[in-house]
């Protein structure tokens, strides 16, 4: 494979004369990782992170295969997100010495308060384009993705006013099967951590889960254990397919780092045996990482990292709109991670400039 000027120029049978040869000794080189969804990892809460503070997570990233992420700002008060806007948009263009950061994502404020989750429940808002397009101005869109409630007052409005304009999910959500059909309809294009956070499914009332299974989005899957049982997760892949299924962490400041007590934006999160939580026990983020998600994937499959690998590479890829990312192949960024003998991370590179070696 050969690299240049950050791309991959050529695959296959090569010569080598003149080049810089790297011999990787027969293991595997995979896509570098897309992480959608995260709070942070490394001691760092993505609402109170500083631009050197996104630096942190993004070599920590890096350690564990990703190449590019999405910061997810939890539901704040619009003062607080305005300055989280300004500190990631800093970050971006800094020159990254780790994984790229790619963008936000807002996680809020226009969620139900029934499945609010560790969403701080006084404010949460009806669809309200005026203050997305506030903070997109501010983020001079950067601004990528967003998580909202089809049920919430508004926000199926909202979705037709911003379709083409940020890729939406759904989530946080009990919507019955007709508004989330209606959601999808208007252009949401993906399902925030499937299963988690939102009603169940009955066979009489399909509801959120039922329409998000049916139709042709992407569903995003929490791959820990924690989250999601194994047989879950299957059958999340047999419903749909290999290449609609998005593997994120979704995880906090906890990722990384020892049992204790951390922060998700405005909460308290206890972490006990790599399980993170509300005081009131509720669920909140996890302290998983995308290798170890690649890890889990194949166990609870029994496919190889090449198969699982997808919901991690071209998956998000293809969600976001990133043509030049997701895939080994000529014209694409070289972000390629290096996998030894027991699917470990040896070493992460982001467009053709190692990042990380073990």
């Amino acid at each position: 494979l050969l690299v240049e000027d950050g791309r991959i120029a050529a695959i296959g049978q090569l010569n080598p004369a003149g080049l810089r040869v790297k011999n990787l000794g027969g293991r595997m080189l995979v896509p570098g990782f897309l992480d959608l969804h995260t709070h942070g990892g490394d001691g760092v809460d993505v609402n109170a992170a500083t631009a050197q503070d996104f630096g942190k997570i993004s070599r920590f990233f890096a350690r564990h295969g990703t190449t590019g992420w999405l910061c997810s700002i939890l539901t704040d008060t619009p003062e607080q997100t305005l300055w989280c806007i300004g500190q990631a948009k800093a970050a971006m263009e800094a020159p990254a010495d780790g994984a790229q950061l790619l963008g936000i994502h807002l996680e809020g404020p226009f969620l139900s308060t029934e499945y609010k989750g560790a969403m701080p429940e006084h404010l949460l808002r009806t669809g309200d384009a005026e203050l997305f397009h506030q903070y997109q101005r501010a983020a001079e869109g950067a601004i990528r993705y967003m998580t909202v409630s089809p049920e919430v007052e508004g926000v199926v409005e909202l979705i037709e006013a911003l379709a083409g304009q940020v890729t939406i999910a759904i989530g946080h959500s009990g919507a019955d099967y007709e508004t989330s059909i209606r959601a999808i309809d208007a252009g949401a294009a993906c399902c925030t951590h499937t299963f988690n956070a939102m009603g169940l499914f009955h066979q009489h009332r399909p509801g959120i889960m039922g329409a998000v299974l049916e139709r042709p989005i992407y569903c995003e899957a929490i791959c820990d254990g924690r989250h999601l049982h194994p047989g879950t997760v299957r059958m999340l892949l047999a419903c749909k397919g290999w290449d609609k299924v998005v593997a994120i962490t979704d995880s906090i400041q906890a990722a990384g780092l020892p049992d204790g007590s951390y922060k998700l934006g405005v909460n308290d999160v206890i972490v006990e045996n790599g399980d993170a939580k509300l005081p009131n026990g509720v669920r909140a983020g996890s302290t998983l990482t995308m290798a170890q998600a690649l890890r889990n994937l194949m166990a609870f499959t029994g496919e190889g990292a090449e198969t699982v690998s997808r919901l991690m590479t071209a998956n998000p890829a293809r969600l976001m709109g990133w043509a030049g990312k997701g895939e080994l192949d000529v014209g694409k960024d070289a972000d390629l991670v290096l996998l030894d003998g027991d699917y470990q991370v040896a070493r992460t590179v982001v467009g053709g400039r190692t990042v990380y070696t073990r």
